[in-house]
Parts: structure tokens; sequence; C-alpha cells
């Protein structure tokens, strides 16, 4: 129940940052929406279906590689993503700030979000499914690294398709979001670390 709650939050967080600064600013964050553009440009087959069958695909490599505890909690963050995008959308709020300002908040909300679903053992049904899959097979690989490195992939891909303004917001946002997680992760992990060397 406690993890429930933690996905729930971390999801409101995520939502709010993506319905009222990333899509009003038109922020390409590298995730599965903005692969969904591009291959939608590439094939036509449209963004809402591409972006439904990414996410089915991923859903299915985190039941094989993450297992079924991982597995139920991000299809509970997946209905959260779209129940609270939905109602937050619907508002058609924005916040009078400029850009890099609007860059920085999205991103730590957006941050602190990832953070609550990956340390309640949960995804949110986006690329963090392949970076925690690439972290389980070798711990040494930095989660937060890891989503950065597959987000500015996707960006590089989407430069003829997004252009120049909206490829270097995309870079700003995931850099500074994948920074954040990284250090709420780490603080997070050596908590753990302390927490056991004190139970030993």
């Amino acid at each position: 129940m406690h993890n429930l709650l933690k996905i729930m939050i971390g999801n409101i967080l995520i939502t709010i940052a993506y319905a009222i600064l990333v899509v009003p600013n038109e922020i390409i964050n590298g995730g599965v929406t903005s692969l969904a553009l591009i291959v939608n440009a590439l094939t036509g087959g449209g963004i809402a279906m591409l972006a439904n069958i990414v996410t089915l695909l991923l859903l299915v490599l985190c039941l094989i590689f993450l297992g079924k505890e991982y597995f139920l909690n991000s299809i509970f963050s997946s209905l959260f993503y779209i129940v609270f995008f939905n109602f937050f959308y619907s508002f058609h709020m924005t916040i009078d700030l400029n850009i890099i300002a609007s860059i920085i908040l999205a991103s730590i909300l957006i941050a602190i979000g990832y953070y609550l679903c990956i340390s309640s053992h949960s995804t949110t049904v986006g690329v963090d499914v392949i970076a925690l899959i690439l972290h389980h097979r070798n711990n040494k690989i930095n989660i937060a690294i890891a989503i950065r490195c597959i987000n500015f992939i996707v960006l590089s891909f989407g430069f003829s398709f997004f252009g120049w303004t909206s490829i270097m917001k995309g870079v700003v946002f995931t850099f500074v979001y994948s920074f954040v997680l990284k250090k709420l992760l780490a603080r997070n992990q050596a908590t753990v670390k302390g927490t056991i060397k004190k139970l030993v």
C-alpha cells in the first residue's frame, strides 16, 4: 500500500510537469511520445497507436526481465499516468515562466516522480524500463545515466523532425532531470546501506 501511494504521488508530479510545463513549452524529452513522433514521421502509423504499441512492448519487457512485482506496479503506474495527465491537461493550465525556469522546474518535478516510482519497484513504462533492465543485468550501470543516454539517442534521431530549438530544449531538460534523479537514487542507496549496517 505504501509503494502504491508513492507511485501515485510520483505520477501526479510527473503529469503536472508534463501537462502545464512540458507540453505547453514544446519540450521534446526523448521518451516514448518523442519516439512515437519520429516513427510516425517515417511510417505514418499514427502517434497514439505507435505510443500504445511501444508502451505494450515495454510492459512485456518489464514482465520478462524485471519480474511480476515491477510488472504489476508498472501497470498501476501507467493507469495513474493516464488518469492524472488527462485530468491536469483538461484544465489547459500554464505557468508564466521563461523557458529556462520552465525546463528546470519540469525537470525537478519529473526527477522526483521517477524517483518515487523506481524506489517503489515500479517503472513509468517509459525508457526507464530499458534503463532498469540494463541495471539489473549489470548493477554497475547507473539508472539515471542510462535514461539520459537513451533519451539523447532518441533526440538525435529526432533532429530532422523537431529542429534545433526543440532538440536543445530536450537536451537541457534530459540532462537536468537525469542529474537530479541520479542524486536522489544515490542518496536512497546510501540510506539503504546505512540501515542494513545498523541492523547487522
